[in-house]
Parts: C-alpha cells; structure tokens; sequence
C-alpha cells in the first residue's frame, strides 16, 4: 500500500492477482471552498489491512467515500484494477462495500432485516440471504439479537450490526470507517479478528480509525492531517 510521497510499500501477504487492487490516484475533494482531502495517492491490496488514521475533521470519511462512490473527487481518480469508480451504484456492482461510521440502518427494522434487504438488493437469493445474515450475526456475537428492532440496541449492538452486514455482502473491498469506536475491549477483538478474517479471505481491508492500539493491529497506516496523507509504516 503507497501513499503520496511514499518510497516504498509493504508487500501483499496474498498474490495481488487473487483480488482486485483498490487504486486511489491524485485525489482532491472539496466541500464548496474548503478543501478536505489534497492530491491523496493511496493503494490497498487484496490480503491487507490499511489503516487510516488521523485526528477528528482530517477526512477519514471524506477518503473512504470517495473510495466508495459516494463522494466525487474534485481531482484525480478512484480505480478497482482499470475500471474507474465513478458513482456509488457502479461501486456496489463492483463489489466494494462500506460500513460506515453512521450505522446506515433503518430503526424500524429487525437487525436481521436489515442484513436481508441489504443481501437482497444485491440480488442474493432468499435461502442464501438467510443464511448469510445468519452466519454474519453469529459472528459478531449477536445472534440472540437477530429479531430485536435496530432502536431497541445499544449504540454498540449497532454498531456490530451494521458491520455484519458488511461482512454478509462478501466485497472485495471492505471500507469500514470507525468500526470499533462504540465497543468494549472484548467485541472490539472480536471485529479487529473479522477484520483480519476478511483479508485473509482475499478483500482488501480499508479501516478508518482514531483508535492507535487497533492502527497497530493493521499492515499498514496512513495518517491524514491537514487533507494530505502520509505513509507512516
């Protein structure tokens, strides 16, 4: 994984021909006149886990929209292998998936329904949707939560939640932002593991946090700071 004026990477633990590389190349995003991220280069290779890290308002989200779709740079380009991400639509297709620091889930839903239409959108079958909520609950420890509604969580149940169903949805890219920020030292392990569960399966991980103990856990960091972004192993 490079950042902008790095020398040198680390390299993958898994051939990079095993899965898509995530290529962020001269990226600038700016919200009216304030610019939040500047000329950000970054790879992230299947088999790894990147950290990005940096303090509150550095552009953490800001750099994982734009990886996934949500935010259109100002400047450069985002790539999964040659293909440009140009939209989020594109980027679901694709296979890149966000958990994001705001949950995204309906309160009015189960936290299983809200696996399952996540799973369903993206075209899985029923039986299979099923199945891999199920699977993904477990793993988190919340399978005893299946049928409580959303707002009847914890701010950390839900926060497991939604990255179950990030891992429910098998991307080859998984961009968790702050994923550990509202759990205990135990569930917080627990998803650290998931994390590195993930790359081992073959995604390249992105993981946006503040937290340096779980930056350490990571193959490599990145560390914004005034919109610009350096290498730091």
């Amino acid at each position: 994984m490079t950042a902008a004026g790095a020398t040198t990477a680390p390299r993958p633990r898994t051939d990079p021909d095993a899965g898509p590389v995530l290529v962020v190349e001269g990226v600038s995003v700016a919200y009216g006149t304030t610019v939040v991220l500047r000329d950000i280069s970054v790879t992230a290779h299947p088999g790894l886990i990147l950290a990005v890290t940096g303090p509150s308002g550095a552009g953490k989200t800001t750099l994982l929209s734009a990886m996934a779709g949500l935010v259109r740079p100002a400047k450069g380009v985002v790539r999964l292998d040659q293909t440009q991400v140009r939209t989020r639509d594109q980027a679901v297709g694709l296979g890149l998936v966000i958990v994001p620091q705001e949950n995204g889930l309906a309160p009015i839903l189960t936290a299983a329904e809200n696996i399952q239409v996540a799973l369903v959108a993206g075209r899985v079958r029923p039986a299979e949707s099923r199945r891999r909520t199920a699977e993904a609950l477990e793993r988190v420890g919340l399978a005893d939560q299946a049928n409580q509604l959303v707002e009847e969580l914890s701010g950390g149940q839900q926060q497991r939640t939604a990255f179950a169903r990030g891992l429910a949805l098998h991307g080859v890219v998984l961009l968790a932002d702050e994923v550990t920020s509202e759990l205990d030292a135990q569930s917080r392990q627990r998803v650290l593991d998931l994390l590195r569960a993930e790359a081992n399966r073959g995604a390249a991980v992105v993981f946006a946090t503040h937290d340096p103990e779980a930056a350490v856990a990571c193959d490599a960091e990145i560390h914004l700071s005034d919109g610009t972004a350096t290498l730091i192993r």
